[in-house]
């Protein structure tokens, strides 16, 4: 089974950079999103970046080149083809992933293998949106995709292990190291992980006990992180957190598993980190931080 030709569903900042990692490594690749403008949108951040990264020597002009070649944008699911892959990259939205896969299981030949980047949802929740769960998996990109190395690759209950195996030379192809989940669990690995270190943030710092600069500061010069959880937040999206924490809180009604009333907050008022320019910091045109967000006038919500 080998994976050549590629599908992203979404043209956001996870999917745009997924299609382009596929593309420098010589896959052909479709990115499909509704929204024209969108997929506009990503091309132009997908060429400044790569001109970036020509110019400080990293990738060659011939191999960006031939891998926008390779990379074409559609607004209608029926171009998507005789496709070896799908990779799901849409929003955090469970009945929109699976409305997007039942329409693919109609439109794709039996052999394309279906995968979703999510985090929040689990294989088997969407794998039985489609008459093909023995081909479902999660491949789950971390963000910047373009740059981070790890792809955790997630088994359903009823994912066949040659499918694993194609997707496991994909992620090798692409420059990729894979991480394997033989069960599958909300969160999966590092998202559990880095979980952990944010709920424990937010109990400090809704605790009163320090602020978000001091935490994050505490993460990076005791604990190595290149990052605190603060700074992370608001580079991936609190928006991004919350729906993850809303999705596990419905499943489990565990009220552990519920966000923060910080972070709900902060969501509630559209801030929602670097890319509204206002999140736990704040950040100017450039997306350089400018300061820190006062949460004084969030207190009381939630």
């Amino acid at each position: 089974m080998s994976i050549d030709q590629v599908l992203v569903a979404g043209s956001g900042a996870m999917g745009s950079q997924i299609a382009m990692v596929a593309a420098l490594a010589g896959c052909t690749v479709t990115v499909y999103d509704v929204d024209a403008a969108r997929v506009e949108q990503a091309r132009q951040h997908l060429l400044e970046r790569m001109d970036a990264q020509v110019t400080k020597g990293r990738r060659t002009r011939e191999a960006v080149d031939a891998a926008f070649q390779r990379l074409t944008a559609t607004t209608s699911l029926a171009d998507a083809g005789a496709v070896d892959l799908v990779i799901e990259a849409i929003v955090e939205r469970l009945p929109a992933k699976r409305e997007l896969f039942a329409e693919l299981d109609g439109l794709c030949p039996a052999r394309t293998v279906f995968a979703s980047n999510s985090s929040s949802f689990v294989p088997s929740s969407m794998a039985t949106a489609t008459t093909r769960a023995d081909r479902f998996l999660n491949l789950h990109f971390f963000n910047p995709a373009l740059v981070m190395p790890c792809v955790e690759v997630v088994r359903g209950p009823d994912t066949a292990s040659p499918v694993v195996e194609a997707c496991l030379a994909f992620v090798e192809r692409i420059g990729k190291t894979a991480v394997v989940l033989d069960k599958e669990i909300p969160g999966f690995v590092a998202n559990r992980l880095l979980g952990a270190v944010r709920d424990e943030a937010l109990r400090l710092l809704e605790g009163g006990y320090a602020d978000v600069e001091a935490i994050d500061t505490a993460a990076r010069t005791a604990l190595g992180y290149p990052m605190g959880p603060f700074e992370l937040m608001d580079l991936t999206g609190i928006d991004i957190g919350y729906l993850t924490k809303t999705a596990r809180f419905e499943v489990t009604g565990d009220a552990a598993d519920a966000p923060s009333r910080t972070v709900s907050a902060l969501v509630e008022q559209g801030h929602l980190g670097r890319k509204t320019g206002r999140g736990f910091y704040t950040y100017g045109p450039s997306g350089d931080r400018t300061g820190v967000t006062d949460l004084a006038d969030l207190k009381g919500q939630h």
